[in-house]
């Protein structure tokens, strides 16, 4: 099927659009809204990570789990919200974490669209949600396709620093070739659990230092 998806991700990830798994998610989420259900992101952001990082460009993994379910919140991007939405509880956390770790001042915005276009892929492991129904659409085969994109990213890139926050994000560590690649866990930066390894963990100079020693650019985590 032709999915609307950036055109050297749409090449690497040909073969997962004609299995049964994802031809299931697009009836899925057709019949839901042909029901009157409201499904975020809107359609044209459902693969934004992908559109904002090209694989050719990609350094960095970020790996979040559900799309936020409250109106106008998610833009496809794991833990961003537009620019005219307060940044939600975890993306605060993150920046207080920018802030002691690079000193980056404390920003207005939630959108992290700068991060994406410099080659961060911030991915949800589930791409789309029903409005107000968090974990609604988890179990609809996003996940196989999520686990494709993690473990084609092992396969053909090298180098790639992949940050795992929390239980969840963490279990995908062995679809990740740690012989070619950087695996830095940390606890989740909810405010549930911020204050159990996320805070002081300094994975954003982390990420830089180890992407500066394969004489590959830094990350400019400002926003």
């Amino acid at each position: 099927m032709n999915v609307k998806i950036e055109e050297s991700w749409k090449e690497v990830l040909k073969h997962e659009f004609t299995k049964p798994y994802f031809l299931q998610i697009v009836t899925h989420l057709k019949t839901e809204r042909a029901s009157g259900k409201i499904i975020y992101p809107p359609g044209q952001l459902i693969f934004n990570a992908f559109d904002k990082t090209p694989f050719s460009i990609l350094k960095v993994v970020i790996l979040g789990q559900d799309p936020y379910h409250g109106a106008g919140q998610a833009m496809g991007l794991s833990f961003s919200v537009p620019d005219d939405v307060p940044p939600p509880p975890s993306l605060v956390n993150i920046y207080k974490e920018l802030n002691k770790d690079i000193g980056m001042p404390i920003p207005s915005t939630g959108n992290l669209t700068k991060w994406a276009e410099q080659g961060v892929l911030l991915l949800n492991a589930v791409l789309t949600v029903r409005a107000n129904e968090p974990a609604s659409h988890s179990k609809i085969g996003w996940m196989d396709f999520t686990n494709a994109v993690i473990k084609k990213i092992s396969d053909e890139k090298k180098g790639i620093v992949f940050l795992l926050w929390g239980k969840f994000a963490q279990e995908k560590q062995v679809l990740i070739d740690e012989t070619k690649h950087f695996v830095l866990k940390a606890a989740h930066p909810s405010p549930f659990s911020a204050d159990k390894g996320f805070f002081g963990c300094k994975h954003f100079s982390r990420t830089n230092e180890l992407l500066i020693k394969q004489g590959i650019d830094p990350i400019n985590w400002s926003l």
